[in-house]
């Protein structure tokens, strides 16, 4: 390999090739357009996307600020049983979720019965 006086390669590793170049470009973009989605609806005062969580798959509840991997895990494992009734049901029948985390998560636009969360 011949290393010319300039070249920002670091001997030992493959130059980043157009396929690699294209992917961080890529990236770089949609990065860029989800930033400017958020603008916009903060831009507009609309808040997030409601997501229905007696219809949402695991992708869709991992989109909401606030759940992650195992609480949606959880979710549809508690779903299989039947669907929530209400936020009552939700808090009740998952563990580590209390009116403070369901206020959050209906502030990220989770919805359960089509309804937001309101404090009992």
């Amino acid at each position: 390999m011949d290393i010319h006086q300039g070249d920002r390669h670091t001997p030992g590793r493959r130059p980043p090739g157009p396929h690699r170049r294209r992917l961080v470009i890529g990236i770089g973009i949609g990065i860029g357009l989800l930033l400017a989605g958020r603008l916009a609806l903060a831009a507009t005062g609309e808040g997030p996307p409601e997501t229905e969580v007696n219809g949402a798959n695991q992708a869709e509840l991992e989109m909401i600020k606030g759940i992650g991997p195992q609480l949606s895990t959880q979710i549809l494992g508690e779903r299989e049983r039947g669907p929530f009734r209400d936020w009552r049901d939700f808090i009740a029948r998952l563990p580590g979720v209390g009116p403070g985390k369901a206020r959050k998560l209906s502030a990220a636009g989770l919805r359960v019965g089509g309804q937001p969360f309101s404090a009992p």
